[in-house]
């Protein structure tokens, strides 16, 4: 047995299927758990999913960012009736939105025509202008562009951890998916073993009672045995290609190509002695678990986050909105050469709703969205707190029961043998051989069943603490 990258695993299958060949691959071929991991991380339809969250964060944070970006705005009309201009009216202003509110702008106008209103009259090179506007009130600490950032902002921290949660999730299921394999591999070969011992012992009991040092019985029980052994081998097999074809749900390659695995193909039954390594849970201990650093409080901590800017804008809306504007009006473009205090355009904006119902209900509704996930976050905190707990307890029980199982068949296996020494002497029975192998059998399987219980109780531990492998 030699063990290959999962790469030439698939280099192999590839190859057969596309040739149409029957050949078949001698060699039987390990796919390691970590390498397994990595392509489910990177190939995935899922983990790229994943990605597309913090994707649609990026792009939602430079669509919020555009609200400061500087426009250039050209409005131009004309009306001509009868050979007469009534008015040909050009104005083009520049505006550059800063972050408090504070609006800078630089303007041009040329108005020209018979019937032009008189207070759009300007010289006839045109009127230049430069100015800022400014909320006094309303819209100056906090205003739609600037709360609008500041979520996109905690928005992105919160997908971020949403996505290190989707491929925790998902490396999760494809662990559970390669246990289950495993567990169905080694049963196979379990029941493999055994029926080649029941094969070998009927065809002994056979030529024995053939020869008149046996019962005729014995060698129906044998049989029986063996068939036993047969039914259980074909379940086993059943198990494992389903198994197997579970396992192919999380293969894929580049290009969004799956791939079913060959029945060559096998799990790495050493897997037990790297799976900490395979998982990055060896060395982590419950004292240095940071429960706040854990995705799950990270998003609802960004989720808060966002919620407690828009209360604040809320709040803010209780303010009347006050508005000053100041443009000093020149002829020439050149303001040192030109500036003149006397020329200028000036105004104040007041608004206040009287009862201010409809602000006073966004306040306390938005209030009320982050209590809500306050609660939300503290819950969280307590149940994350004791999930990790009840999961090292567990990851600890089954390492003791692991033990202890696999005392327990050894134990079997030495019975099963002085049976076997006995039987030939002449001094036990195929009763009592078959009774002592199914006890065997039975121990076997538990603890297959007890190793892979203890290989989920690990891949629980990564799910809890949320861990996002970054080598594979």
């Amino acid at each position: 047995m030699r063990i290959v990258s999962i790469k030439i695993v698939w280099f192999c299958f590839f190859f057969n299927s596309l040739s149409g060949t029957s050949q078949t691959v001698q060699d039987t071929l390990v796919m390691n758990f970590k390498e397994y991991l990595g392509y489910v991380k990177k190939y995935h339809p899922v983990a790229k999913q994943a990605n597309l969250v913090l994707n649609n964060a990026e792009a939602n944070l430079l669509k919020s960012r555009g609200g400061f970006d500087p426009k250039l705005e050209v409005d131009y009309s004309q009306k001509e009736f009868k050979e007469t201009e009534y008015y040909d009216i050009l104005n083009a202003t520049f505006k550059i939105p800063t972050w408090f509110g504070i609006e800078l702008k630089g303007k041009f106008e040329q108005n020209e025509g018979v019937y032009l209103n008189p207070e759009r009259t300007v010289p006839d090179d045109g009127l230049y202008s430069a100015g800022i506007s400014v909320p006094v009130a309303q819209g100056l600490l906090i205003n739609d562009r600037m709360a609008t950032l500041k979520k996109a902002k905690a928005f992105e921290g919160q997908s971020q951890a949403d996505r290190d949660l989707l491929i925790n999730d998902i490396l999760f299921e494809a662990s559970l998916a390669y246990f289950n394999w495993l567990k169905a591999y080694q049963e196979r070969m379990l029941f493999s073993d055994f029926v080649d011992n029941a094969f070998q012992r009927f065809q002994g009991v056979k030529r024995s009672a053939e020869a008149g040092d046996k019962a005729i019985i014995d060698t129906v029980e044998a049989k029986i045995a063996y068939q036993n052994r047969n039914l259980s081998l074909v379940q086993a097999d059943l198990d494992l290609t389903k198994a197997r074809l579970e396992l192919s749900n999380y293969l894929w390659l580049g290009n969004n190509i799956p791939v079913e695995l060959r029945a060559s193909v096998i799990p790495d039954v050493a897997l037990e002695n790297y799976i900490d390594q395979a998982l990055q849970i060896n060395g982590r201990l419950l004292s240095d678990f940071d429960q706040e650093n854990h995705p799950k409080l990270r998003s609802l901590g960004f989720k808060i986050e966002g919620l407690e800017i828009d209360k604040r804008l809320k709040a803010n809306k209780l303010l009347p909105y006050i508005g000053l504007e100041y443009n000093f009006l020149t002829e020439t473009p050149d303001v040192t050469d030109s500036f003149n205090t006397a020329n200028y355009k000036a105004g104040l904006t007041f608004n206040f709703p009287l009862f201010l119902r409809k602000e006073r209900g966004d306040l306390r509704l938005a209030k009320n969205k982050l209590q809500d996930v306050e609660y939300e976050r503290l819950s969280t905190a307590l149940q994350l707190k004791n999930k990790v707990l009840a999961v090292y307890a567990e990851v600890e029980s089954l390492q003791d029961q692991n033990d202890l199982i696999t005392n327990i068949v050894q134990d079997y296996v030495a019975l099963l043998n002085a049976e076997t020494r006995k039987f030939s002497f002449g001094e036990s029975s195929v009763f009592l051989i078959n009774s002592r192998e199914k006890s065997l059998i039975d121990a076997r399987l538990k603890n297959i069943q007890v190793q892979i219980k203890w290989l989920e109780a690990k891949a629980k531990l990564f799910k809890t603490l949320a861990i996002n492998p970054t080598d594979l």
